[in-house]
């Protein structure tokens, strides 16, 4: 039997990390042989979310075509965010809670995507659909996958469906989530260890919005000012970034875990779309989004319609 790669996207998140290796878990005991794998480095939360339970870090790839003849997509769609080879192999799933865009097969799949808070949370369903029981471990994975996304039941995206389903999996894993949840948001809040280009790829996600070529990089932090001391460094990494990839807009979005608001940091020829879309001004480059704190609600659809307009 061929093996089937499960993954998210590149500058992987908790919910792309832990789905992949829920997902692969489900499909194993289904009788498929799958192995969940990541683009990018494990971020700190995420790797608070395998220690506590017990897991490793999925091994990493560059690329997909090498390994396998078809894989399985969990946490995104765009091509743009998955492996390089994505057009070589054959899609054969996908898992996903956003926007559909820039995604096309040339055969039929699976396709799930629902309007929830976490991918997480579309595979709790999945387990059940299935008749089978969620692992404890994996439980635990999928509720901190729920608790990053959703900001520990606090951001714009977070549904009824969500809350639920973290409530079933924190009784699986034998966790209080809201405990729990707010040591894990702190560990992957501490940035104290990371270099200038850690923070602007830590979770940094590309889209394509009208015709223009869009960078969204965002982290949490317990006091965004520690984050932003370092501007003039940061800058000069997001310049390069815009430089390389031809970009119009690269913004990086430092998310205040404890008031809910953040701060942009807007550069590019189009860094004026983002005084259009919030109404702001941006002041040496930056403004605060008061309430803003999902890039998928709250962030690239307001975005896109900007753009769409220009």
């Amino acid at each position: 039997m061929e093996k089937i790669l499960v993954f998210g996207h590149k500058n992987p998140d908790t919910d792309t990390i832990c789905s992949a290796i829920a997902y692969a878990d489900l499909k194993k005991q289904l009788g498929v042989n799958t192995e969940p794998v990541r683009l990018g480095e494990v971020n700190g939360e995420t790797q608070y979310a395998l220690d506590q339970f017990k897991f490793e870090a999925p091994r990493l790839v560059d690329k997909v075509a090498g390994e396998a003849d078809g894989v399985i997509l969990v946490d995104h769609n765009e091509r743009q965010q998955s492996a390089e080879d994505i057009d070589q192999v054959r899609v054969l799933e996908v898992i996903d809670h956003h926007r559909i865009a820039n995604f096309e097969t040339s055969d039929p799949l699976y396709y799930r995507a629902e309007p929830v808070g976490c991918t997480a949370t579309i595979l709790n369903k999945i387990y059940k659909e299935n008749g089978i029981e969620v692992p404890k471990a994996i439980a635990g994975l999928m509720l901190s996958a729920i608790i990053s996304d959703s900001l520990l039941f606090k951001s714009p995206t977070c549904t009824e469906q969500d809350v639920a389903a973290a409530m079933e999996l924190a009784e699986i894993a034998g966790v209080n989530a809201e405990t729990y949840g707010l040591e894990m948001l702190k560990a992957g809040a501490d940035l104290s260890d990371k270099t200038i280009d850690q923070l602007i790829t830590l979770d940094a996600k590309e889209f394509a919005m009208g015709t223009a070529k869009v960078e969204i990089a965002q982290v949490n932090a317990v006091d965004p000012n520690e984050v932003l001391a370092k501007q003039t460094e940061i800058e000069a990494a997001i310049q390069a970034v815009i430089a390389a990839k031809e970009l119009d807009l690269f913004l990086f979005v430092v998310t205040d875990i404890l008031t809910n608001d953040s701060v942009a940091l807007a550069l590019g020829t189009s860094a004026f779309a983002v005084e259009k879309a919030y109404n702001v001004t941006l002041n040496n480059n930056i403004a605060v989004l008061e309430g803003v704190v999902s890039r998928k609600k709250q962030i690239v659809p307001v975005l896109t319609d900007i753009f769409a307009k220009l």
